[in-house]
């Protein structure tokens, strides 16, 4: 009795570089087993083909230049259509604050561009029947910070972030908070501390990635 072969992995890429994607697209034409049903260059274009086309996978890159970026895309992909393929993510960027947006916007697998080819086709297999790859990098990050606590802030710290969050300057917090402009710089260099950052982003950006801000 012969086995019936299963039909391919139906795969739609999204890269906004052209060449990038070329490559790409030379790549997955050699796995005989993945078909890749279309390409896109935006993260609106992605949406579209994705409700168009139906693939199993969507293979999306993060950082899309202008307009809706790659987490968006995702978000709105795996909530919107149905049924809702599942997208592997396949960028250069490693932080926590992207690894983290990724997966909580539905992505089920998250991998880096450094990847060889064959580790690139058993995660596109992989997220087909919707079980979660991480590139050794990623997965060696998302263990840390499970394994690391959340870090305590003072509610005067927890105000001052929130000031950060709306983008305002030290003098401005100060007035905000009727406080001075040196206490609220001390209070800086503390959460700048717990959270292991250097920079008022990174400091917004770490606090919204621990719920530590709404």
């Amino acid at each position: 009795m012969t086995t019936a072969t299963p039909p391919p992995v139906r795969l739609l890429v999204c890269d906004d570089h052209i060449v990038v994607r070329a490559g790409l697209l030379a790549l997955l034409g050699s796995a005989p087993d993945i078909e890749v049903v279309g390409e896109a260059g935006t993260g609106e274009e992605a949406i579209a083909l994705a409700a168009k086309l139906t693939p199993d996978v969507v293979l999306m890159d993060l950082q899309l230049g202008e307009g809706m970026d790659g987490v968006e895309a995702t978000r709105q992909i795996t909530s919107a259509t149905s049924p809702a393929p599942h997208v592997l993510v396949l960028t250069t960027y490693d932080t926590d604050a992207d690894i983290t947006r990724a997966i909580e916007a539905g992505a089920t697998g998250y991998l880096l561009k450094a990847e060889r080819p064959e580790e690139l086709f058993a995660a596109i297999h992989a997220a087909a029947q919707g079980r979660t790859t991480l590139s050794p990098p990623v997965a060696s990050r998302v263990m840390a910070r499970m394994r690391k606590p959340l870090p305590t802030l003072t509610e005067r710290e927890l105000d001052i972030l929130a000031q950060l969050s709306q983008g305002l300057g030290n003098r401005d917090i100060a007035r905000a908070l009727f406080i001075s402009e040196a206490t609220v710089k001390t209070h800086l260099g503390r959460i700048y501390d717990k959270l292991g950052v250097d920079t008022r982003a990174g400091a917004v950006a770490v606090a919204k990635e621990q719920r530590l801000l709404p």
